[in-house]
């Protein structure tokens, strides 16, 4: 199971798509899941998630407007996509029949 957190960096990575960055996928939390985002909180998640081989990331060329520095293009894994769908079954099938949360319009 993920966290909630690590849920939202891989979702994110998903909709920003082959070109997803730290600071993309920070902003796409903030702009789409309403969450304040820390860039080293990102990354360090970023690195756990890659560690346990549910993203994986290549380096992109140096370019001059980042002061030659080059940036680090993160992907989902077929581990990660199974992380992913795992977890919302899971979350979906803890949501269905709380009586607290069906929606009671009178």
């Amino acid at each position: 199971m993920l966290t909630d957190f690590e849920l939202m960096i891989l979702l994110a990575i998903l909709r920003v798509g082959e070109e997803a960055y730290g600071v993309q996928i920070a902003r796409e939390i903030e702009s789409t899941g309403g969450r304040r985002v820390l860039l080293g909180a990102a990354y360090a998640a970023l690195e756990r998630l890659e560690r346990n081989g549910l993203v994986s990331s290549t380096i992109g060329a140096p370019t001059p407007e980042r002061g030659g520095r080059a940036k680090r293009f993160f992907r989902v894994t077929a581990r990660g996509m199974r992380a992913v769908k795992d977890t919302r079954q899971a979350l979906v099938a803890l949501w269905r029949d709380v009586p607290q949360l069906k929606d009671r319009r009178t």
